[in-house]
C-alpha cells in the first residue's frame, strides 16, 4: 500500500499568491501590522504558526485567542470575496492524476495542508477537485506542517505503507517530509529538488516517483 500526500496551495490549486496576499491582509486589518510575504523565516509556515509567532511577536499572547479567531474570520471573507471575483485554476493535470490514484486498490490519498481546512475545501472546490472522500488534515487541526502530516497519514487510514510520498511546492514540504522519511516530489518551479513535476500532466512521471 502507497500513501500519497499532497499540499494545496500551489500543489493542487493556483492560490498561492492570492492566498498569501489574503492572509497578509487579514492580519493588517486586525492587528494594523504588515507582514512580508516571506514565510521561510517562520518556525512552522502554517497558517496558525505563522500567526502564532505575529502574535507573541507582538507582546499579544494573553489575547491569542480572540485575535486568531478576528484574523480567520477576515481572512475566510477575503478568501471568498477572491474566488467570487476571479477564476481559480487547479494544477493542470491535478484533477485526472487524483483520480486515477483513488481508483488504484493499492494507493490511499489524503491532503496536508498548512492552510486552514476551511480555505482549503474554499479553494479545492472553486478548482473543481471536489473530492470529499479523500481525509484532508490542516492549520485547523494543529500549527506543525509534520503533524498535519503525521494527521493525514493516520485519517488515511490504511497503514502499514510501503511507501509514503508528499507532493508540495514549499521549501518548508522538503523539509518536512525529510524530517518525517517520507519521499518528496516538488510540483513546479519555486524549489528544486531531486525529483520535481512541473505539473501532473506527465502522469508517468509522477507515478514513476511514487513507485508505481
Amino acid at each position: 500500500m502507497h500513501l500519497v500526500l499532497f499540499d494545496i496551495d500551489g500543489t493542487l490549486v493556483e492560490s498561492y499568491d492570492f492566498d498569501t496576499e489574503c492572509f497578509q491582509a487579514a492580519i493588517q486589518d486586525v492587528l494594523g501590522v504588515t507582514i512580508g510575504p516571506d514565510w521561510g523565516h517562520y518556525h512552522h509556515v502554517t497558517d496558525s504558526g505563522i500567526l502564532a509567532e505575529v502574535i507573541d511577536g507582538l507582546g499579544f499572547q494573553p489575547d491569542s485567542e480572540r485575535i486568531t479567531a478576528e484574523v480567520k474570520e477576515r481572512f475566510l471573507s477575503r478568501v471568498a470575496d477572491y474566488i467570487s471575483c476571479h477564476a481559480v485554476s487547479p494544477i493542470p493535470g491535478a484533477q485526472a492524476f487524483l483520480s486515477q490514484l483513488m481508483e488504484r486498490k493499492n494507493v490511499a490519498v489524503a491532503f496536508a495542508t498548512g492552510g486552514w481546512s476551511e480555505s482549503a475545501k474554499m479553494k479545492l472546490d472553486a478548482a473543481g477537485l471536489t473530492f470529499s472522500s479523500v481525509p484532508l488534515a490542516s492549520s485547523s487541526d494543529h500549527y506543525s506542517r509534520t503533524e498535519i502530516m503525521r494527521l493525514a497519514e493516520r485519517r488515511a487510514g490504511k497503514s502499514p505503507y510501503d511507501s509514503m510520498t508528499y507532493f508540495g511546492d514549499g521549501p518548508w514540504d522538503q523539509k518536512a517530509s525529510e524530517a518525517l522519511g517520507y519521499n518528496f516530489v516538488s510540483v513546479g518551479d519555486r524549489i528544486a529538488s531531486p525529483k520535481s513535476v512541473r505539473d501532473f500532466t506527465d502522469v508517468d512521471m509522477a507515478l514513476g516517483y511514487i513507485g508505481l
